[in-house]
C-alpha cells in the first residue's frame, strides 16, 4: 500500500507544472506586446492657428428692462410687483398719512378713562378706526385714484409723473391738519429754510408734522373725555372713605356709574361725531 500514494499523485503534479508554464507564457507575451505598442513613437502633429473671433449673430444677447408693456401701458408683471411693494407698506402709509393714528389713540384713551383694560380689545379698536379712516379718506383716496392711478394704469402718465400727481390730495390733506408751530419744528430740526408756502413744504418735512399734529389733537379730546369720568372716580372715593369701606376698590363701584353715564350720553356716537367732525366730514 505504501508505493501507491506517490503514484496517484504524479499526473496532478505534472498538470499543475503544466498550468503554471502556459500562465508564464501567457504573462510574458502580455509584457512583450505592451512594450512594443509603448515603444512605437507618435510624430507630434503641427499646432493649428487660432480662428478670428465672428461677429455675434441672432437675437441681442444684452439685458433689457421694460416697465411698459404693449400700447405704452405698464406690463402685468410690474403691476404684481407694485402691488405687492404697497401692500408691503401699506400700514406704515396708513398709520402715517391718514388720519388712523389720531382716531386710535382717542379710542385707546376713551377705553382708559372707563377702567376698561382689554375690553373692548384692540382687534375691536384698530378695525372701527381702520372704517373711520376710510370714510374720512374717502375723498382724498378717490382723488388719488383719478388723478394718478388709473392715467398711469392707462399708459398716459410714467410712474414718476402717476406719484407725484397723487401725492398732490395727499399734501393738501395733511396740510390742512398740520398746525404751523409742528411745520416750524420739523423745518427747524431737519435745518432747512422756512417755505415760501405750502407746496413749497418737502413731503419728508410734513408727514412728521402731520403725525405730531395728529397726536396732540387726539391727547385734546382724550383730556376732555377723561375729566366726568374723574370726577365719577373722585366722588365715589369720598364716599367710600365717609362710609369707612376703605378695603374695598373704588373702581368696582364706580365702573357701573360709569358705563351707566357713558351709555345715556351715547358715548360712542359722540366721540365719532367729535372725530369725524374734527376734519370737516359730515357724519
Amino acid at each position: 500500500m505504501g508505493p501507491v500514494r506517490p503514484a496517484l499523485r504524479r499526473p496532478h503534479l505534472r498538470t499543475f507544472v503544466l498550468v503554471a508554464v502556459a500562465l508564464l507564457v501567457a504573462l510574458g507575451l502580455t509584457v512583450l506586446g505592451a512594450a512594443g505598442a509603448q515603444a512605437a513613437p507618435i510624430d507630434p502633429a503641427a499646432p493649428t492657428a487660432p480662428a478670428d473671433p465672428a461677429a455675434p449673430t441672432g437675437p441681442d444677447p444684452s439685458v433689457t428692462v421694460d416697465l411698459n408693456g404693449v400700447n405704452g401701458t405698464p406690463s402685468s408683471s410690474i403691476v404684481v410687483l407694485l402691488a405687492l411693494t404697497v401692500l408691503s407698506v401699506a400700514p406704515a402709509l396708513l398709520l402715517m398719512m391718514t388720519s388712523f393714528t389720531k382716531i386710535f389713540v382717542v379710542l385707546a384713551l376713551t377705553r382708559n378713562a372707563l377702567g376698561l383694560t382689554g375690553v373692548p380689545p384692540n382687534q375691536i379698536l384698530a378695525g372701527l378706526a381702520l372704517f373711520l379712516s376710510l370714510f374720512i379718506m374717502a375723498p382724498v383716496v378717490t382723488q388719488v385714484n383719478d388723478l394718478g392711478l388709473q392715467p398711469y394704469l392707462d399708459g398716459t402718465l410714467s410712474f414718476t409723473q402717476a406719484v407725484e400727481t397723487g401725492l398732490v390730495p395727499l399734501r393738501e390733506f395733511m396740510l390742512a391738519q398740520t398746525r404751523q408751530e409742528d411745520l416750524a419744528l420739523m423745518t427747524r430740526a431737519a435745518d432747512l429754510p422756512n417755505p415760501e408756502d405750502a407746496a413749497a413744504v418737502p413731503t419728508l418735512t410734513l408727514i412728521p408734522a402731520f403725525m405730531l399734529s395728529e397726536l396732540r389733537s387726539a391727547f385734546i379730546i382724550g383730556f376732555v373725555i377723561f375729566v366726568p369720568f374723574l370726577v365719577i372716580d373722585l366722588v365715589v372715593s369720598a364716599a367710600l372713605m365717609s362710609m369707612g369701606m376703605m378695603m374695598l376698590p373704588p373702581v368696582m363701584v364706580s365702573l357701573p356709574f360709569k358705563l351707566l353715564l357713558f351709555v345715556l350720553v351715547d358715548g360712542w356716537g359722540l366721540i365719532v361725531t367729535a372725530l369725524v367732525g374734527s376734519y370737516g366730514t359730515g357724519a
